[in-house]
């Protein structure tokens, strides 16, 4: 449950980054000028939130499910760099975690939810290297692939 919050407050940082960047125009003014935040008035509409990403669906090009997004690894400056991806397994039996660069998943909204593709089969997820959570480090590692 902690790693939750901490995914989900990390991912709302560096989004929070990427956002305001983008909308450098569309803020109230003074605040950053004095160590306090900015706060926007206005979200891009083309925004793809983490809830849309994480522990849904990653299907191949043939709309097969192929996996499932376990967590996101965001690097020390915010961008999220890596996907974990869950394969196989029955009841969580048997699962194998990968790590994938997060830029080879993609997103689309279909039927007014999010739709997520990899240019990958699950055979191939399967025999890629697996990881483990270490809950003492708090760090994916390459460890045991099936849970």
């Amino acid at each position: 449950m902690l790693k939750s919050y901490v995914l989900a407050g990390a991912i709302a940082a560096a989004l929070s980054g990427a956002a305001l960047a983008e909308q450098t125009m569309n803020r109230t003014t003074g605040g950053a000028a004095m160590g306090r935040p900015d706060f926007l008035t206005t979200l891009p509409q083309n925004a793809l939130l983490v809830s849309n990403i994480h522990e849904q669906n990653v299907y191949d090009p043939q709309e097969n499910k192929i996996g499932e997004i376990k967590d996101l690894v965001l690097d020390r400056s915010g961008k999220i760099t890596a996907a974990i991806v869950s394969v196989g397994g029955f009841l969580g039996i048997g699962e194998k975690d990968v790590a994938v660069a997060f830029d080879n998943i993609k997103a689309a909204e279909r039927n007014n939810k999010w739709w997520l593709t990899m240019n990958a089969t699950k055979d191939e997820l399967k025999n890629a290297t697996g990881f483990r959570f270490d809950k003492n480090k708090g760090l994916w590692t390459l460890g045991s692939a099936e849970k």
